[in-house]
């Protein structure tokens, strides 16, 4: 059976601005597991090879979500492009954390378009580069996650802001920027991304929060990423209590994809990394958990 979709469906955050969505799924009529999907930072739902993954993960029988955080510079009419670069300026993790509940609650609603597809009880998070800190950080707090994947993740956000006189410099200006090396525009991090991060530090410690998790964690991480080192993934390794490591020889922060992506065919890399995604959403918990549970008692 061929998947279904609905794509760019805008959801209501928080935050005054619109989240886009897009669902796959087999339209059989079964309940499936929910799969939901949060790309990096510079990353939109419709970068690369995202697509792919959802349409393979959906066509094992899983329910497949993937959107757009509401300030990552895309908008509804513009969904590849960062155009909405005050958005991208005034964006921050605790905005990703709400728009990621915001699309969970979505989901959740008992009018949801699509209710009689999905297992409510069994929702699954994966998440890329940023993405993958922000997941750790919701499955802590929200004990209706059953499963994490973080794919290339980081495992801290303090060591990414700059540092004293840096610091002082952003302040002063209220305003640093950085270059999308795929586009060469200037984007804008205003310095309340910073004030917001110092103000909700408990909140957004990754550490704390992947040793709170209490359910099973697969870390995957290419040994030649150069954007986030191999360290971060042996970090959450380290912390979390039922982790599954699965490092990808010669793969880097992509795993060998790009963007745009427009062939059939996947690198071997990330098609190694959704396979053992796949195996890892289709086994159940309890026998992840007595298999990997035990790797970090002392």
């Amino acid at each position: 059976m061929e998947v279904s979709k609905e794509k760019n469906i805008v959801i209501e955050g928080k935050h005054n601005k619109p989240m886009t969505a897009d669902i796959i799924f087999k339209d059989d009529g079964k309940p499936k597991p929910i799969v939901i999907f949060c790309h990096g930072y510079k990353g939109f739902k419709d970068w690369g090879a995202w697509e792919k993954m959802g349409e393979r993960i959906a066509a094992e029988g899983f329910f497949f979500i993937k959107f757009n955080f509401s300030h990552n510079g895309t908008d509804p009419e513009n969904l590849t492009e960062f155009l909405n670069i005050e958005a991208f300026g005034d964006n921050n993790y605790v905005i990703e954390l709400d728009d990621l509940q915001s699309v969970i609650d979505w989901i959740l609603l008992p009018d949801f378009k699509f209710a009689q597809q999905i297992k409510p009880d069994d929702i699954n998070l994966i998440g890329h580069s940023r993405g993958g800190g922000i997941v750790v950080l919701k499955a802590a707090e929200d004990k209706r996650i059953t499963k994490l994947i973080t794919l290339a993740s980081v495992s801290d956000f303090a060591s990414r802001f700059p540092e004293e006189k840096k610091l002082e410099a952003w302040e002063k200006k209220g305003v640093q920027y950085i270059v999308n090396t795929r586009t060469g525009q200037q984007l804008p991090h205003h310095y309340q991304f910073y004030k917001n991060f110092r103000e909700n530090r408990e909140r957004l410690n990754i550490k704390k929060a992947a040793k709170k998790l209490q359910i099973p964690h697969l870390i995957a991480h290419g040994s030649s990423d150069t954007s986030v080192s191999i360290g971060e993934a042996g970090n959450l390794f380290e912390w979390s209590p039922a982790p599954k490591l699965l490092l990808v020889e010669n793969a880097d922060h992509v795993f060998g994809t790009k963007h745009p992506w427009d062939g059939e065919e996947l690198p071997k890399e990330f098609k190694h990394v959704i396979k053992k995604s796949i195996e890892f959403l289709k086994t159940d918990s309890k026998t992840l958990w007595d298999e990997y549970g035990d790797s970090n008692d002392d």
